[in-house]
C-alpha cells in the first residue's frame, strides 16, 4: 500500500474516532468535560465570536437581540451538520486509503470522488445500490458507517426534545420574574413586592424555589453548555439577569441582618440561594471561559448601584424594615454589600460581557414599567401594579 493511502487511512481513523467522542462528551455524556481542545467547543468558540461580533454593531437593542436569539438554534443544527459532514468525509477517505475497492457505474472511474459519493449514500442511509463494495474490509467499513449514519440520527431525535425540555424549565422561572422583581429583575423590586417585615414566608419560598433554578441552571448548563447561548423572549430578561438579581437579594438580606434582626429562617434560606447560585456563576465562568480572561475577577468594576440611588435603595431597605435607620446602619450596610459583591459580581460581568446579557441594577428605575405592562390594556395595568405592589408602598403606614 502506497504511504500515501496509509497517511490517508491514518487520518481517517482519527477523524472518525474525534468526531464520535465529540459527539458523546457533547451529548451523552453527563458532566463537564475540563478539556479545552474540543471539537465543539472550537467551534461554538469561533461562530460565537464571529457572531456576537456582527452584533455589537447594531445599535439597535430588538434587532441585536434578534440576531443574537438565532444563534443558539442556528449553531446547534449546523454543529451536528459539521459532524455529519466530517464522518462522511472521513469514511470516503478511509474507503480511499483502503484501495477504492468499490463496484462502480459503468464507464466511471474510480476515485475518491465515487468514494465520497458513497460514504454520502451511505451514512444517509439511502443505499442506491448504483455502487457497493467488493471486499471484506470494504464491506466491514461500509457497516460501521451505517451504525454510525443511524447512531448520529438516533442522537439527534432524543437530544432535541432533551434540550428544550431544559430550555423551557430555565425559562419559565424567568418569566415569573416580570411580576414578581420587574423588567429587568432587580432585587429592590422583589423586596418591595415581598417585603420581609410584612411577607417574610413568601419570600423565605421564593428564596427557596431560586435555590433549586440556580442547582438545575448549573447541572444543565454544565450538561449542555449551548444552553447558555439560547434567549430569553424578551429583551432585558436573561438567565444571568436572574441569577444576579437572587444574588443581589440574598446579599442584601444577609447585609441587612446584623443591623435590623431579620427572621431567622429568611437569613438562613438566603445564605443557602447566595451559596448555591454564587456556586453557579463561580463554575459557568470556567466552562465558557470567556474572553475578559481570568484576571476579570480582580480588576474594578463599574458600579451598578450610581452614587444618586444610593439613597432611594437604603429608603426601600428602610421601608420593608430590613434596617432601623440612620446614617452609621447606612455605612454599615454598604461595607457588608460591597463585600458580598466582590465573591460574586465578577463572574456575572464576565458571563454578561461574553453573552451580551446586561447585568440588572439593583434597584428599578423611577416609572420604570414591567414588560407585562406594554402588552396589557392601559387601564387595567395600572390597577394590577397598585395590587401587586400594595404591601411594599404602604408597608410604612400599617
Amino acid at each position: 500500500m502506497p504511504i500515501l493511502q496509509i497517511f490517508a487511512v491514518v487520518i481517517a481513523l482519527v477523524m472518525i474516532a474525534v468526531v464520535l467522542w465529540d459527539g458523546f462528551e457533547t451529548v451523552v455524556l453527563p458532566r463537564r468535560v475540563p478539556r479545552r481542545f474540543r471539537l465543539t467547543r472550537l467551534y461554538f468558540v469561533g461562530t460565537w465570536t464571529v457572531w456576537s461580533t456582527l452584533a455589537r454593531r447594531s445599535r439597535s437593542l430588538g434587532r441585536r437581540e434578534g440576531v443574537l436569539a438565532v444563534y443558539g438554534p442556528l449553531a446547534l443544527l449546523l454543529l451536528l451538520m459539521l459532524w455529519a459532514v466530517l464522518l462522511i468525509f472521513a469514511f470516503a477517505l478511509l474507503q480511499w486509503g483502503l484501495g477504492s475497492q468499490m463496484r462502480q457505474p459503468d464507464g466511471v472511474a474510480p476515485g475518491f470522488g465515487m468514494d465520497l459519493y458513497f460514504s454520502g449514500t451511505t451514512f444517509l442511509t439511502l443505499g442506491l445500490g448504483d455502487v457497493y463494495p467488493l471486499t471484506p474490509l470494504a464491506r466491514a467499513v461500509t457497516v460501521v458507517e451505517v451504525g454510525a449514519g443511524f447512531g448520529v440520527l438516533a442522537l439527534v431525535v432524543g437530544y432535541l426534545p432533551v434540550l428544550y425540555q431544559t430550555f423551557s424549565r430555565r425559562e419559565s422561572r424567568i418569566s415569573l420574574l416580570d411580576a414578581h422583581a420587574g423588567s429587568p429583575p432587580t432585587a429592590g423590586a422583589l423586596l418591595q413586592r415581598h417585603p420581609p417585615n410584612r411577607r417574610a414566608a413568601s419570600l423565605t419560598a421564593t428564596l427557596a424555589e431560586w435555590e433549586n433554578w440556580a442547582a438545575d441552571l448549573l447541572e444543565s448548563h454544565l450538561s449542555y453548555p449551548m444552553l447558555a447561548y439560547y434567549r430569553s423572549q424578551h429583551e432585558e430578561q436573561s438567565w444571568v439577569a436572574a441569577l444576579t438579581m437572587i444574588l443581589d437579594t440574598c446579599a442584601l438580606i444577609l447585609a441587612c441582618n446584623r443591623n435590623a434582626q431579620l427572621d431567622a429562617t429568611l437569613v438562613e434560606q438566603a445564605a443557602y440561594t447566595f451559596a448555591m447560585a454564587r456556586h453557579a456563576a463561580a463554575d459557568l465562568v470556567q466552562v465558557f471561559r470567556p474572553a475578559t480572561g481570568a484576571t476579570a475577577a480582580r480588576s474594578p468594576l463599574p458600579s451598578r448601584l450610581p452614587a444618586s440611588e444610593h439613597q432611594r435603595l437604603y429608603e426601600t431597605l428602610l421601608r420593608v424594615g430590613m434596617t432601623t435607620g440612620g446614617e452609621e446602619a447606612k455605612r454599615e450596610i454598604k461595607r457588608e454589600v460591597d463585600k458580598l459583591h466582590a465573591l460574586y459580581e465578577p463572574y456575572l460581568a464576565q458571563l454578561g460581557d461574553y453573552f451580551l446579557m446586561a447585568l440588572p441594577p439593583l434597584i428599578p428605575a423611577r416609572g420604570a414599567l414591567d414588560d407585562w405592562q406594554t402588552t396589557a390594556d392601559d387601564v387595567t395595568a395600572p390597577a394590577i401594579t397598585t395590587l401587586v405592589a400594595h404591601d411594599a408602598t404602604h408597608a410604612a403606614n400599617d
